[in-house]
């Protein structure tokens, strides 16, 4: 048994893609586990319209006394209510490509039986800004743990971008596919994007200064090395992104900045060696 599962809160008023996240995943799962923080913009009931049987509700409270650590904990708790020996992770804002919903499923198939493999991995498409633009550089991972192994104290780490392996947190025994998941996080309207910063000023206190001047700007930073997307977006995303292409955040002009310069050299090293050196990983690859 597959399941899927995911977590939400005010995704009306975040615009969050849940819909599409949720059908992304949904043709190969046997269930889909929702953990819907309590809400006030009808964010229940948009999940319950998908009207699938296979879509289990956990209707919960979130606690951000301390700060990000409450996504990890209510990934947790989705977690832990699942009922399939694997399980397949896509957050509000990700929609996986139905080609690589297909290839997890049958990389569960195939691997199920090695012991080594506790995950399995999907390529990141970062959109940033709009529909057509992709952010590249290494301050956005380029891989991600997002299908695992339920059943083997295996947690949710930190604010929910990876997972951790029992009380010392080892990294997770991964293994590489070639599924993509599409990241919509920085690819909304401006109110939307107005609204994930101030409620970042509550999941991620550490700057609210920054957060507070950048809802007041109105538009993103531009970080290094953003590109053109010339290809297809997953089948169950495109008529959100229709509804909305019109309809997107502005990014902000180019001017130099010393500090950037090691993104141009890294890119520049992983475009001839495929090497990304230096590069964050929740995971081990095996």
């Amino acid at each position: 048994m597959l399941s899927g599962f995911t977590l939400v809160r005010n995704a009306v008023t975040l615009d969050y893609p849940i819909v599409p996240a949720i059908r992304s995943i949904l043709g190969v799962c046997d269930e889909v586990v929702v953990n819907v923080g309590r809400s006030e913009d009808g964010t229940r009931e948009l999940v319950a319209a998908i009207g699938d049987p296979r879509v289990r509700i956990l209707d919960t409270e979130w606690d951000f006394s301390r700060g990000s650590e409450a996504l990890a904990r209510e990934t947790n708790r989705a977690m832990a209510a699942c009922r399939g020996a694997w399980g397949l992770y896509v957050q509000a804002d990700e929609v996986l490509h139905e080609s690589g919903a297909a290839i997890l499923a049958e990389k569960v198939r195939e691997w199920d039986g090695d012991g080594r493999v506790e995950g399995l991995l999907v390529d990141y498409v970062h959109f940033y800004g709009d529909f057509e633009t992709v952010a590249t550089s290494r301050r956005y991972y380029r891989r991600e743990v997002r299908c695992i192994r339920l059943g083997r104290d295996i947690r949710s780490f930190q604010d929910a971008q990876g997972f951790r392996v029992g009380p010392e947190l080892r990294k997770i025994r991964a293994r590489l596919t070639d599924a993509r998941m599409f990241h919509y996080g920085w690819a909304r309207s401006a109110r939307a994007i107005g609204e994930k910063f101030e409620i970042s000023k509550t999941i991620f206190p550490g700057d609210p200064a920054r957060a507070t001047a950048a809802r007041a700007r109105g538009s993103l930073g531009r970080p290094p090395l953003l590109r053109r997307f010339t290809d297809a977006h997953p089948s169950v995303v495109r008529e959100w992104i229709a509804a909305r292409a019109h309809d997107t955040i502005p990014v902000g002009g180019r001017r130099f900045r010393p500090g950037v310069v090691r993104f141009y050299l890294s890119d520049w090293i992983e475009r001839l060696t495929g090497a990304r050196l230096f590069e964050y990983r929740n995971y081990v690859e095996v």
